[in-house]
């Protein structure tokens, strides 16, 4: 492979009794996907899964299709997304299964998500359901032993021998360089290397060596104003006044997808196949409109001449995501596209 490619995972798509309160019984993702509709002419919404259906993630035979495809296609690992708040880990429940059963024998990671829960999964965005607090020391020693076996599991990916670790926001971490500097004291007194901890950033120019971080990885998740383009007769600057959604084009975004390094910045590309979160967010979603498989190979095939250079087993690539739904954000096949932009991975994974 000309890369290692660590795809996003969200372990959302099963009943938790916090979205029950919250939302009503059975809540997932899957409740906002199945009610989206198209909000202007040549909208693509809604995504309809193919090949694994609407699929609830207690079952050990969905995440081994997951991990069958996956695979086929060079997706190296899934990046499992940690919630923790203050002691209160949700969501945990399927990848506490895949260590428990050891099962699928597919490569994975973590990345913490840390930040506030409000209701942007149902269209609340402004509701704040649980908040983001660091404690202090004892917190982050809980945090980690909650992690211990999911970094000892011979399936988790390691860069160098160490332990891969992400962090959603790292400027948002208090004191991050010591912080970091424990959750490596403390992999090693538990016979582990030490963490290689990458911290997730829209900026190029941000440097992680000085928060104590290894490498940033560099996501473009929010829209920029030079992405507004009319799609379809639809003004790109139209919003929520008109009902409409924020409209970008996917064929500007997808070209500063990869940014060039920067001096004295150790930072891995990351590249996102779609994204439309209307289905969450209605009105005040945005879209990156016309995303197709062969507009994605343009990031796809950047990302891999960026890391080309490096050596083989810090030529990551990220790819957000494998199956974040209701944000129109997957590689996860639907029956428009179908394994499309699998297809397009494999392929250029595997060009001379």
């Amino acid at each position: 492979m000309n890369a290692r490619a660590i795809a996003l995972y969200l372990p959302q798509y099963h009943p938790i009794p916090e979205n029950d309160a919250w939302w009503g019984a059975g809540f997932t993702e899957w409740t906002n996907v199945t009610k989206a509709r198209p909000m202007f002419r040549g909208h693509y919404q809604p995504h309809v899964p193919a090949d694994l259906g609407y699929y609830d993630l207690r079952s050990p035979t969905v995440r081994a299709a997951q991990a069958d495809l996956a695979r086929a296609y060079g997706i190296e690992a899934f990046c499992y997304y940690d919630y923790w708040f203050s002691g209160r880990r949700i969501l945990e429940g399927p990848l506490d299964e895949v260590i428990a059963s050891r099962q699928p024998d597919f490569p994975f990671c973590v990345c913490w998500a840390n930040q506030s829960w409000t209701g942007v999964w149902h269209g609340t965005p402004r509701r704040t359901l649980i908040v983001q607090r660091y404690p202090g020391e004892d917190d982050h020693r809980r945090h980690f032993e909650a992690l211990l076996p999911v970094f000892s599991d011979p399936r988790y990916v390691r860069v160098n021998g160490r332990p891969l670790f992400v962090i959603f926001r790292p400027a948002e971490l208090p004191d991050a360089a010591n912080v970091l500097a424990l959750w490596r004291e403390l992999a090693v007194r538990a016979g582990l290397a030490p963490l290689y901890i990458v911290g997730q950033h829209h900026d190029p120019n941000f440097n992680p060596h000085r928060l104590g971080f290894d490498a940033s990885m560099i996501a473009h998740v929010f829209p920029r104003r030079e992405w507004r383009r009319p799609a379809r007769g639809l003004l790109a600057n139209v919003r929520a006044k008109l009902g409409r959604p924020g409209v970008f084009a996917y064929e500007a975004a997808v070209r500063d997808a990869v940014t060039p390094p920067v001096a004295g910045i150790r930072s891995y590309p990351c590249v996102i196949p779609n994204w439309d979160n209307t289905p969450r967010a209605g009105a005040a979603g945005y879209v990156l409109h016309d995303s197709s498989p062969e507009r994605f190979r343009v990031a796809v095939r950047a990302a891999v001449r960026r890391v080309a250079n490096e050596l083989a087993d810090e030529r990551l690539i990220f790819i957000k995501s494998w199956n974040e739904w209701a944000e129109g954000n997957h590689l996860e096949p639907d029956e428009k596209w179908g394994t499309g932009y699998l297809d397009v991975i494999k392929e250029e994974l595997t060009a001379p």
